[in-house]
This record gives C-alpha cells, structure tokens and sequence, in this order.
C-alpha cells in the first residue's frame, strides 16, 4: 500500500502549492494588493512652445524641430512608443499571469487525469473492501462451525485493511478538490480575458482622446505660423507638354478636399474657352474635359480660379470678370481704375499681361501699372465677392522689366526676366509696404515663361514654360508670433 499512500501524498502538497500561489503570488501579479489600475493623465502642453513635453512614465516620444535644412518649419508631432502596445509594466504582468494560468491548467489537467484513474482504483477497493466486511457479518451471524478458522484468518486481515477505509476518503475528497480547483482557474482565465480585453479597450479610447487633443494642439500650432517667406524653388516637374507658346493653367485653391479639378486656357488673347479635366490623372493622361465658354475673350495669362469662379481681365479692357462656372453666368464685374491695357503695361514677354489676377492665402490680388505710378508695378488687394479694391500699394519696380511675379503671404515676388537664366530678385512686403532685393534661383527649362502663379493650397508655382505645363515646389521659411 505504499504506493497509493505516496500519491496521495504528491497530491495534498501540490495541491499546497497551488493554494499558496493563488493566495500570495496572484494578487501581487494582478496588482490587487497594493495598486489599482487608473488612467494616466493625457499630456500637459509645455505653454512656451505649444507642444507635449516628453513623458517616459506614459511612452510618448516628442518628434519637435524648428526647422529643416531647407528652412521649412517643421511641426512637433507627438506619438506613441513603437512598444505601445504593451501600454506599461500592468499590462505586461498580466500577459505573463495568463501565461502562468494557463500552464497553470495545463498541469492541473494533467494531475486530474493522473489522480482520476488512481481514483477508479481506489474506488473499486473501496466496494471490495466494503463487500468483503459485509460478508465478514454474515458469517459471524450464520456462527458456521466449518468455516470458523478461516473467518478468523480474514478477520485478522480486514483489521490491517481497516485504517485505510478514512484514509480512501480522504483521498476522494482530496480528488474532488482538485476539480473543484480546475473549475476555479478556468474561470479565472475568463475574468483575466475579460480584463484584458477591457484594459485594451481603455487604451484605444485613452490613445483616440490623446490623437484628438494632438490634432487641436497642432492646429493651434499652425495659427501660430505667421506666413512664410520664400527661401527656395525645386526643380521643375513637368506635368505635360500641349498647346501654343502662351497659354495659363491652375486648380482651385478652395476646392474641397478631393476635388483635384484642372483649369486649361490656351493663348493670351481672341480665346474664350476655358477646359475643365476631372482630376490631375485626366489632365496628365487623357483628353476627357468639359468645356466653358466664357462671354468675353481673356486677355493676358492672368486669370485665376478661386472659390469655384474665374476671374479674368476681359480682353482690350481694364474690366476685371468674375464668372461663375456652375451657373455659367457673370456672377460681378468691375473696372480697374487707373489701370493700364491693351499691351501698354504688359510684362517684358508682352503677350497682352497688362493686369495680373493672383490668389495667395490673404485671398485675390491684381498686379498691375499706371500712368500716375510711371509705369511702376501697382499691387491692389481685392474683395473677392465684389471686385472692390480693399487697398493699394505702389512700388518702384517698372512692370515692363518684370518678367513674370506671383504672390506668397501677402508679398510680390518678381522674376528678372522670363527667358534663358531667371531667378526671383525683388520682393514686395505689403504687410510692412517695403521692399528688398533678394537672390533666389529659379530653373527656367524651356526657356519661355508666359504664367506663373501660386496655389497657397498646394504650395507649389504653376508655370506655363513654351507650350509646357510646369509646377515648381517652394520652401517657405515660416516664424512663430509671439503671444
């Protein structure tokens, strides 16, 4: 018998173990004992800069520059750690405490299989023994003289067997026990996955109000911008080579998100009909277009699409027309007092570019000359819905001499020639009504420039370079206004 004595033996000390570790290593692990799981605090903006402080206790990382080699700003952006995803130490401990209930089970259902089957044994004794006691009666009643040795023969033997009758049910109840504790870590990894799954459902939301606070913090971050001032222009990227010498093209600044809409115009003058291509794709790759016919002829290259309407000076005229593309109408119309026309005023490549419409991020300007400015450049900003002139500034830089200009930020960039080698070398400050030379080179491919224009929403140049539709990158160099 001492076989089954030392398995049930193994059996009461693991058993032992097992209540021990649930009782003192579990709630350590879980952190019951001593911590409660709470939310850590979203990120305090550090208020001189407008951005996250660095904070390793909640593994945020701060990505933060003031600006690149090229003198672009770069913007702080916050985000989490690659290891994320592991959150903090809680949710590593509580990996490792479903790791351990699960092999946990896995020993538990090993020792049930093993303790079941000595079980069985012991149970088939258990009816043995108690069969053989019975029968123990039976004979010691009936008082059968013939068999009286040996009753007593196995008398003495059930009296050696007797001790381990309570020790069997000990054993049962044991084994029971041990069920019982399968049944409990069973649910325990229940409640465990439970936890797991509400603890990563926390840290989505946490991390989803985080990115939002985030994204309100860098738009405060971009009001703080002031405007840029040119520093550099990329090498050209031409889009596509169609129509004549001259010619002007654009995308609308304020179309929504999505809406990639190309605007083509061939010639400066004698034309009235404007292509529409659905998307820059379109525009690059095919000849699928809608086209507008406007009810007067352009003059010039200077027309511009803003806001879902064109603006263009009407031909042999200083009338400036807004018209609006979804209703095909004349939506205003104005005079541009004083202005000169009709190639009088034009820039040094002619081609009837007497008034200049632009659009920069303060909205629509004109960029013309007068008699009463001596022919110098007249920059006017005006009101987009009325055509009225909000305010005028002029300048010391003959427009004849100009080869071709746009506006960035409220600032009058001007090229120094519109063939052969050209760089950008006046600028015009409107915000402080002053202005500098400035040395700024600028690739000019094809070597005959007709347009070039600014988009403040691509922040690129677009150039119609000898019968090539050209965008030009530009580097801004951006300062932050103080409180």
């Amino acid at each position: 018998m001492s076989v089954p004595l030392l398995k049930i033996g193994v059996v009461l000390s693991t058993m032992a173990m097992i209540t021990n570790w649930m009782s003192q290593t579990l709630p350590s692990l879980v952190g019951l004992n001593t911590t409660k799981l709470i939310a850590a605090p979203p990120g305090v903006p550090d208020r001189s800069t407008g951005v996250f402080p660095a904070n390793p206790e909640e593994s945020w990382q701060v990505y933060s520059s003031a600006q690149d080699s090229e003198g672009r700003c770069v913007c702080t952006v916050v985000a989490p750690q690659q290891t994320m995803c592991s959150r903090d130490a809680r949710t590593k401990q509580l990996k490792q405490l479903l790791e351990k209930v699960q092999n946990m089970t896995q020993s538990i259902q090993t020792l049930d299989q093993r303790t079941q089957k000595d079980l069985e044994y012991v149970q088939r004794m258990e009816v043995q023994l108690r069969g053989l006691e019975n029968r123990f009666k039976q004979v010691e009643e009936s008082h059968k003289q013939n068999i009286a040795k040996q009753y007593k023969a196995i008398k003495a033997k059930m009296e050696e067997l007797r001790p381990m009758i309570p020790v069997l049910e000990e054993y049962k109840a044991d084994a029971k026990l041990v069920l019982q504790f399968k049944e409990e870590v069973k649910n325990l990894t229940s409640v465990l996955s439970e936890l797991q799954e509400e603890i990563g459902a926390y840290d989505y939301e946490e991390l989803h109000s985080r990115v939002s606070d985030l994204e309100e913090r860098l738009r405060a971050c971009m009001q703080k911008l002031a405007c840029g001032k040119l520093t550099g222009i990329s090498e050209p990227i031409t889009i596509k080579t169609s129509g004549s010498r001259y010619g002007s093209w654009m995308t609308d600044p304020l179309a929504p998100d999505g809406d990639t809409r190309v605007y083509y115009m061939d010639g400066y003058h004698n034309n009235r009909f404007v292509r529409e291509y659905q998307s820059m794709a379109d525009f690059m790759n095919s000849d699928n277009f809608t086209s507008h016919r406007l009810p007067h002829p352009w003059s010039g290259t200077g027309q511009v699409v803003y806001n879902g309407s064109i603006y263009f000076n009407k031909f042999q005229s200083h009338t400036i027309i807004k018209f609006d593309f979804k209703t095909s109408t004349i939506s205003k119309s104005s005079q541009l007092d004083y202005a000169g026309f009709n190639n009088r005023y034009h820039y040094s490549w002619g081609g009837h570019s007497d008034i200049d419409l632009m659009v920069d991020e303060g909205g629509l300007w004109a960029v013309y000359a007068t008699n009463q400015n001596a022919g110098n450049i007249v920059i006017s900003k005006l009101n987009p819905m009325t055509l009225q002139v909000i305010k005028s500034w002029t300048t010391n830089h003959p427009k004849r001499s100009a080869g071709e200009a746009f506006m960035i930020c409220g600032t009058l960039y001007v090229t120094n020639g519109y063939s052969g080698g050209t760089k950008v070398y006046y600028a015009f400050h409107t915000n402080s009504s002053t202005y500098e030379y400035i040395d700024i080179p600028f690739q000019n491919k094809y070597s005959h420039i007709s347009m070039l224009d600014y988009n403040p929403k691509d922040r690129a140049l677009y150039a119609w370079n000898n019968g090539h539709q050209v965008l030009y990158n530009v580097t801004l160099f951006h300062l932050i206004r103080s409180e």
